[in-house]
Formats: structure tokens, C-alpha cells, sequence
């Protein structure tokens, strides 16, 4: 950035737009990548990739930052001739072509930081300056085998690039079709037009290029569209998704002998004259320029956190007027009015929650779409062959919730290429393939919770090495392993390498599932076939619906979605041990019965509810199994603030949090899971240490 700060007003918009432009670079770099391995052409993410570079460097250029601008320049200088080259590149080229992505991204970051631009590498120039030779090297030296039928004017504005993409598709068995979509004022209606036919086109085949056409089209239309296709679908399923007749399905493959001469020009009509029928217009629909409009408006998450911040305060408000009407109405004024006035202020603000809430909403695969980059990172710095599998759908999670949840899933993803997976070498003396998988899936929960699995095929945890760098007991169960695994400063590796040995990973990662996002850790392992972890943490962490209740004469809250079950525990709750748990039954199943009281030290050894024998009893899961939680009285159902506690020193498990209930009092909002689970914890310690503890 420039020292004067003269451009810093424009930092926050370079900064987005860039962020953006890289992560689509990423995905596109894997894409060629992957088709260089396989020593085939990949034109579209070639041309896209280019056009990335192509606008990350000026938008540099136009704040000043000329060691990006330097990198993208050469980067963008090969991949122009690469598309030139029908989008082949050799592979040499992929190495230089990340590491200046890196180089990019460092300086970005950089800046983003409030920090100066560190100059461009020297070296790094001088790799990507010299590519440009080796692309024109891999270029095709003869035609390819198939041709194609093209009219003069469609050839003649085809790229190289996307002749190579059209022939390619013929080579590998797929067909080249021209599909003439016709816009009309019924099919408008019906909401057909170009950005919808292209959306629905997209899902059957593989978009080469879009041509508008002008002049008598079919149906005595004024205006067509041509869309240039590679698919395998039928020509009725093609038809459909363009509203039907007068659309029409023609293939762009030449019949075998016949000639070709790609460069000729149309015969330019005589001035004043009409263009011809299907004539191609001068514009091109480009894709990627249309989608880039749609209406989107980059709003910075600042301004979103500011919203969310007033709404808040705008629920705490409407908790205390709840308690002034109630209190009004045990007084014997007339508050119907003002009841009513409340329930539609309730609705109301519900209303606002939700849309704040989807406004604050990202995709999780474009939460993880980095990932891919960091497994071929970590596939060459181990030597392992990995396959990484994405399975993530339409799901979205709070924005804050996203970058907190990041860094977990690097550290599952880093833990699980570095040390589950074996080498080539050990997974086929196994008779297992000798690329490992590592497949990451994940799905919302009706309960508000997104749940996701990370599993790989890999070695397992080995308990007994685990144990050993614990200097503990042999665990004699998935979870009390999983509790090894998360100590802090815990390493199985005794010399720090480029991706492990430092101690870090699975503490760090619980402490963001279980403590920060108020979520819960599983893991299941076999040894020999794999580890999967499962990961379920709230869609959002601010605001949400409590069910509120009483226990030894105090108030807690808990979050609606973590309660599987209310209960009533009257009359069938079996006696309680000495260690204060029960039994309960539940539709012909016996259920543990905790006394929170007990779990609280908030109860006498003299009050029924510390004994186990509450009123009611709250179900949840902890660590996949049913657990019941006795307590007073419930008081209802609210929509609550949570504010976690972020000081480690007021911090306790099981406690996720205060909020404000309306009457000015902090109440802690609980997280009985994890409550249950350190008590449990703390309980084997003592026990091993020959103590007793009720």
C-alpha cells in the first residue's frame, strides 16, 4: 500500500473483492491441476483463472500495491498463453502458479493487518517470467482429431481455448451441441429467461459460451440466444430446460472427412442492410461478468455486528416490558391492549432476528473451500497420495460461527493427512488403496445445530501410544481416549516437523467446539480402517431460544436446541445412590438421572431436589447417549442474549454463558452436556486418586 496512505479509504473493498478472487483462483488452480496429472486440457478453469488474475492485478494497481500487481503480472502473462494453447499447461507450471497464489494471499494478509506490503520475491519472478516458454512448449503441435461443424460466424469467434474445450468433450465421448433458446413474453412469465436458462443448461452440461443472435429466429422471434454446450444429457431433457419449441438442439460436430477452416470471418452485410438470420451480435454473454452482478450489495461484518448488537438490546427491552405488563395485569390494570401490542411486538422482532440472522448466513463450502489447497500442501510435504472429499450441500452457519470453526477443521484435516494416514507404501502392504481418503460432510439439524463428520481411512488411534505420551492409564474407551487426545501440550511425535510435533491440534480444538461455540466433540476410531470425528455446533451464538427454569432457588437458561426431551419425574424416579445419580424411565427405557442441584453444589444434602428427586428433568445427549437433569420448575420458553464468558478466569466448563432476562440479573446459561461431562471427569480423578467425591 502506498506510504502515504492516500488509497486507505479503498482497503476494506480491495481487501473483500480480493479475498474473494482468491479463493476462486484456489479452486481453479486444484482444477488444472488435477487435469495435468490426468494430461488433459481443463480450458474453462484455465480462462478462469486467468480472468481472476487479470482483475486481482488491477485492482491492485489502483491502490497501489505493486508487489501483488508484480506476481499476478506474470502469473496472469503464462496463463494468457495457456489459453491461448486451447488451456494446457505443463506441469512444471503448477508448482510456480501456487506459490505465487501464496505470495498473494501473504501480502493481502499483510495488509489487512494494518502492516506494508512485503516486496515480490526475486526468485518467485524469475520462476513465473520463465513459464511463459514452457506453456508455448506444451501447446499441441497438430490439429485434434475431431472437427467441428460450426457456421463461419460462430467459428470465428470461438477461442482457442474453448475450441479446445468443445474437442475434448467429442474425444472423451461426451457431444458438442448449439441450443437456441428463444425468449418470449409466456416464457418470461413462467420465469425463463437468459439467466435462468443458463442456470438450469448448467445443471445438464458444461457452458462453453453464450451468443446472442439477431435477425428472423426461429418462431419469427427478433432476438435468440446460442448456447455452445458439452454434455451427455438427451436432447429432450435439453429442450425442457429451455421452455420447449421453438428452441431447437443442433451438434457442432463435423460429419467424418468433411473440412474445416476455423479463422474464416463471416461476409460483413452491405451497409444499411439487415443482418442475416442467426447472425452473432457483438457481445458476448460472459458468464462470469453476469453473475458478478445479480444485485449483491458487500456489506463489511462490522455493520451486521452493529445490528445485531441494537436488535439485542431490543430483546433485552422487550423481556423488561414483558415483566412491567405482568406485573400490571397481577395489579389489576387492564392490559389487554397492551398484550396484544406485546405479542405483535414479539412477532415482530422475531421477524427482524431472522432476516439479521440470513443477512450474517455463509455457505459452509465457501467456509471450506481452502482446505483442498491446504490437503495438496500437506500431501507434498508428507509424500502421501490423499484424496480430499467435500460433502457439504446448501448448508450455512453464522458468520461468526464460521471463523471460529475454521481453524478446528484445518487442525482435524492437518491431524488426519500427517498422522492417520499412512504412506503409500504401508496402505498397500495393508491391502488398502494407496491413496487415502479423508471425506468431510456436514448437515443442518432441525434442533439448530450443524453437524459435521470428518473420517479418514487411515491407521486409527493407536490407545496404547496415546496413553504412553499422556504418561496415563490405557484409555478403555472412545471418549475417555478423546480426553487424552485434547490435553493441552499433548504430542505423539517427538521431533516438531513442518505440520506436527508442537503439541497443538486436538486441544485447541475442543476448546472451540465445546467452550467457545457451546458445540459437542465425538470421536469413534478402529484400528486399521480409521477415525471419525464428529463435530455439532449452534448455527448462530448470540441470539436464540432458551427454555428458562428454576433449581434450588436460582434461574439458569439452556439452549433449546441442545434439549432432546422435557419430562416429568414424579412418582417414577428409582432411587439415588450416594453419588447423587438415578434412574428414570422413559418410554420403557431406563435414562441416568443427574440432580443438577448436586451438579451446581447449590443443594443441601437435606433438599429432595439434590437427591435426584426434582419435579422435572431436562433430556439431553451427552456423547450420543440420553442423560436426564433434574430441576425445580421450569418457567418457560424465551428468545434470550447470550453473552459467553471470554475472561479464562471466570470461565467454567458448562456454563456457556450469561444473559439478561429482562430483570437486570445476569443468569447463567448452561450447557448441561458439558457440565455432566467435567463432573464425570472430575469424579475419575478423584477416584483414582482414592478419594471420594458425592
Amino acid at each position: 500500500m502506498s506510504g502515504s496512505g492516500e488509497f486507505a479509504e479503498f482497503l476494506p473493498a480491495y481487501l473483500a473483492e480480493v479475498d474473494e478472487l482468491l479463493a476462486s483462483a484456489q479452486r481453479d488452480l486444484l482444477a488444472v491441476e488435477d487435469a495435468v496429472r490426468k494430461g488433459q486440457a481443463q480450458p474453462r478453469a484455465v480462462r478462469e483463472l486467468f480472468r481472476a488474475l487479470h482483475t486481482l492485478k488491477g485492482l491492485s494497481a489502483m491502490v497501489d500495491v505493486e508487489p501483488i500487481v508484480s506476481v499476478a503480472h506474470w502469473m496472469e502473462a503464462s496463463l494468457r498463453l495457456a489459453d491461448q494453447a486451447g488451456g494446457r499447461l505443463p506441469e512444471s507450471s503448477v508448482e510456480p502458479l501456487v506459490e505465487g497464489l501464496r505470495a498473494i494471499e501473504l501480502r493481502v494478509r499483510q495488509l489487512g493487518a494494518g502492516k506494508t506490503a512485503s516486496p515480490a520475491p526475486t526468485a518467485l519472478l524469475e520462476r513465473l517470467e520463465a513459464l511463459g516458454p514452457q506453456v508455448l512448449d506444451a501447446a499441441p503441435k497438430r490439429a485434434r482429431p475431431v472437427k467441428l461443424d460450426a457456421e463461419a460466424a460462430f467459428a470465428s469467434r470461438l477461442a482457442p481455448s474453448e475450441r479446445e474445450q468443445l474437442e475434448g468433450g467429442l474425444t472423451a465421448g461426451q457431444r458438442a451441441l448449439r441450443l437456441d433458446f428463444v425468449p418470449s413474453s409466456e416464457r418470461a412469465a413462467k420465469g425463463l429467461n437468459i439467466n435462468t436458462v443458463r442456470e438450469r443448461v448448467a445443471k445438464l452440461a458444461d457452458i462453453v459460451k453464450v451468443l446472442p443472435l439477431s435477425g428472423a429466429a426461429a418462431g419469427g422471434a427478433s432476438l435468440a440466444f446460442a448456447l455452445l454446450l458439452i454434455t451427455r444429457a438427451e436432447d429432450a431433457a435439453l429442450l425442457d430446460a429451455v421452455g420447449g419449441p421453438p428452441a431447437m438442439v443442433r451438434s457442432l460436430e463435423a460429419p467424418e472427412g468433411a473440412a474445416e477452416a476455423p479463422g474464416d470471418l463471416a461476409p460483413a452485410p452491405p451497409d444499411g442492410a439487415a443482418l442475416p438470420a442467426g447472425a452473432v451480435l457483438d457481445e458476448e454473454l460472459d458468464e462470469p461478468e453476469v453473475r458478478r452482478g445479480g444485485g449483491l450489495l458487500r456489506v463489511e461484518v462490522s455493520r451486521l455486528d452493529e445490528a445485531m448488537e441494537w436488535l439485542a438490546a431490543l430483546v433485552v427491552n422487550r423481556s423488561r416490558l414483558t415483566r412491567a405488563v405482568a406485573a400490571l395485569t397481577q395489579a389489576g390494570a387492564p392490559t389487554r391492549e397492551l398484550t396484544a401490542i406485546l405479542q405483535e411486538n414479539g412477532r415482530q422482532l422475531r421477524d427482524l432476528r431472522s432476516a439479521i440472522l440470513r443477512l450474517r448466513m455463509v455457505r459452509v463450502g465457501d467456509v471450506l473451500e481452502r482446505l483442498p489447497l491446504l490437503v495438496r500442501g500437506l500431501r507434498r510435504a508428507t509424500g502421501k497420495a490423499v484424496r480430499l472429499e467435500l460433502e457439504v450441500g446448501d448448508a450455512e452457519l453464522d458468520k461468526a460461527v464460521a471463523d471460529r470453526l475454521l481453524p478446528a477443521l484445518v487442525h482435524l484435516v492437518r491431524n488426519a493427512v500427517d498422522h492417520a494416514l499412512e504412506t503409500p507404501e504401508e496402505r498397500q502392504a495393508a491391502g488398502k488403496s494407496p491413496e487415502g481418503l479423508v471425506h468431510l460432510s456436514c448437515h443442518a439439524r432441525a434442533s439448530g445445530q450443524l453437524e459435521l463428520t470428518l473420517r479418514d481411512d487411515g491407521r486409527g488411534v493407536d490407545a496404547k501410544a496415546v496413553a504412553k505420551a499422556a504418561n496415563a492409564p490405557v484409555p478403555d474407551s472412545a471418549d475417555a481416549l478423546l480426553d487424552l487426545l485434547c490435553r493441552p501440550g499433548l504430542s505423539t511425535r517427538q521431533e516438531a516437523t513442518r505440520t506436527s510435533g508442537r503439541g497443538m491440534g486436538m486441544d485447541i480444538v475442543r476448546r472451540i467446539v465445546v467452550e467457545q461455540l457451546g458445540g459437542e466433540l465425538r470421536m469413534e476410531t478402529r484400528k486399521g480402517a480409521g477415525t471419525t470425528f464428529t463435530l455439532s455446533v449452534p448455527l448462530t451464538v448470540t441470539l436464540m431460544d432458551a427454555i428458562v427454569f428454576e433449581c434450588a432457588g436460582r434461574r439458569y437458561a439452556v439452549a433449546v436446541g441442545t434439549v432432546e426431551e422435557l419430562i416429568d419425574v414424579a412418582g417414577v424416579v428409582r432411587p439415588a445412590g450416594a453419588d447423587g445419580l438415578g434412574l428414570v424411565e422413559r418410554r420403557g427405557a431406563a435414562v441416568p438421572l443427574v440432580s443438577l442441584a448436586r451438579l451446581l453444589d447449590a443443594g443441601s444434602s437435606g433438599d429432595a431436589s439434590a437427591k435426584g428427586g426434582g419435579a422435572k428433568a431436562l433430556i439431553v445427549r451427552q456423547r450420543g447417549d440420553p442423560v436426564a437433569f433434574a430441576v425445580d420448575r421450569l418457567l418457560g420458553q424465551q428468545e434470550i442474549v447470550l453473552r459467553p464468558l471470554e475472561d479464562p478466569l471466570v470461565r467454567v466448563p458448562g456454563v456457556a454463558g450469561a444473559t439478561d432476562l429482562g430483570d437486570g440479573q445476569p443468569t447463567l446459561v448452561l450447557d448441561l452436556a458439558a457440565l455432566g461431562a467435567a463432573r464425570m471427569g472430575r469424579r475419575k480423578r478423584a477416584s483414582r486418586a482414592g478419594e471420594w467425591v458425592s
